[in-house]
């Protein structure tokens, strides 16, 4: 789809903020992140010339979504996706889907939104003075699409604006949030990024205070003292619970970008060796480097190798992610592919060939089944922040740094595993002539 209009229409409710927003600047948001290359937030529906002007005569298809309720992305989604089967002059609206989350809301209903194509799009510009709910009803058979999850809310009450935060603020808990996160920051982070999303701030902007605070407390862990050791790894700590906060307000105001989902991954990669450089540092200070009584310094060696193979993996890691899944988030790193069918002739994608981290070909008994899904959560940066916080603490900062060191090697050694089976199967695509559709 090359071009989209999308008009945002406009009423007494509209300037009703949600999570910082006015219901009019979340609508128009919500085109653009949908595709709309072109948004008008129109106030007076009664003037038909100012529409057909802004149209100016163009063919593209036209989105229309009313601002007096709470809006969010899966509104309209569905509709972009059943684009195709529209044909040149057709026209779909979005409804209610049979088990909404707001109970209030009837099943089967026009929940405010609409797509249309051709002389249908003219057709809804030259009879939209109504209001497009009167406009739909007068429709004999529109393409009826439910809406997505989290997709609406009414704000009419007080009592439906708080129903509207709550039903928003459900989108936070992301699929990947393993039970660390999900129990341990997500608590914390949560409160926090109800309090930001009033405010001006950027997740860009958190992602900078992130890096700020990392880099003071990586320069607080790489002095000689335990107590400066132990007051940097937990300004590290803070900084993992900020860190949440970025994605989060991102993910609530509409304001997500690949460019701050990378801003996002590089502090967080750069954290994490940062955070080892100075912790091996320390313990170079600390201990001194005749501790282990050879002539090489091991505290210095240990850096090296485990700069080495951090790097290394970060590698491997991103280019899985980038080439075979297609994301910019390191926690969407998918072990093992297989090849199934593209989406046209002669063409085969990749699709991850097991759910679970650890994959077993038999089921397994229930504690063993626990272990197997929640024990590659030991070796993430949630864990490990924590951890390194209670070894610190407890002034075993060389076992705090050697399992650093060991865990990257590890770590290395099977993503790099992972990254040659991966490579091997793009080139088994290649030699049988296939085209590998991008993820």
């Amino acid at each position: 789809m090359a071009q989209l209009d999308a008009l945002v229409i406009a009423t007494e409710l509209s300037h009703v903020r949600i999570a910082g927003l006015e219901a009019r600047e979340r609508a128009s948001r919500v085109a653009t992140q949908v595709g709309a290359t072109r948004v008008h937030v129109v106030e007076n529906l009664g003037s038909v010339e100012e529409l057909v002007s802004w149209r100016d005569g163009r063919t593209c298809p036209l989105l229309v979504i009313s601002a007096d309720q709470l809006v969010h992305t899966p509104l309209v989604a569905p509709l972009i996706k059943a684009l195709p089967t529209l044909g040149r002059d057709g026209i779909a609206i979005a409804t209610v889907p049979g088990e909404p989350i707001v109970q209030d809301l009837t099943p089967g209903s026009y929940a405010g939104a609409l797509l249309a194509t051709g002389s249908a799009a003219d057709e809804v510009i030259a009879n939209l003075s109504d209001g497009d709910s009167a406009l739909v009803a007068r429709l004999a058979a529109p393409l009826r699409v439910p809406h997505g999850q989290i997709a609406r809310a009414p704000i009419a009450t007080p009592e439906q604006r708080r129903q509207a935060h709550r039903v928003l603020y459900r989108i936070l808990v992301k699929p990947q949030d393993n039970a660390i996160t999900r129990y341990l920051y997500r608590p914390v982070s949560f409160p926090l990024t109800r309090l930001l999303v009033w405010t001006p701030i950027t997740p860009n902007q958190i992602s900078y205070v992130v890096a700020a605070l990392v880099a003071i407390g990586c320069w607080l862990t790489a002095h000689q003292s335990m107590h400066s050791a132990l007051l940097g790894t937990i300004v590290v700590l803070a900084a993992s619970y900020v860190d949440c906060c970025d994605g989060e307000v991102a993910r609530v105001k509409l304001l997500s970008s690949r460019f701050g989902a990378w801003i996002d991954t590089v502090v967080d990669e750069l954290s994490s060796v940062g955070y080892m450089v100075a912790l091996g540092w320390h313990c170079h200070l600390y201990f001194g480097p005749s501790y282990f009584h050879t002539p090489l310094d091991p505290w210095k060696i240990a850096i090296a190798i485990s700069v080495v193979t951090y790097l290394w993996t970060i590698y491997c890691v991103y280019y899985n992610i980038i080439v075979a899944v297609g994301s910019a988030n390191s926690q969407d790193y998918v072990g093992r592919f297989e090849v199934v069918p593209g989406r046209s002739p002669n063409t085969v994608r990749l699709a991850p060939a097991a759910a679970k981290a650890i994959a077993t070909k038999e089921p397994l008994p229930p504690w063993l089944d626990f272990l197997a899904t929640y024990a590659p959560y030991l070796v993430r940066r949630d864990f490990i922040s924590w951890g390194a916080v209670l070894l610190v603490a407890l002034h075993l900062t060389h076992l705090a740094f050697a399992l650093f060191a060991i865990g990257g090697v590890i770590t290395a050694v099977i993503v790099t595993v992972d990254h040659l089976k991966l490579r091997s199967l793009r080139r088994s695509i290649e030699r049988r002539g296939q085209l590998l559709d991008a993820p």
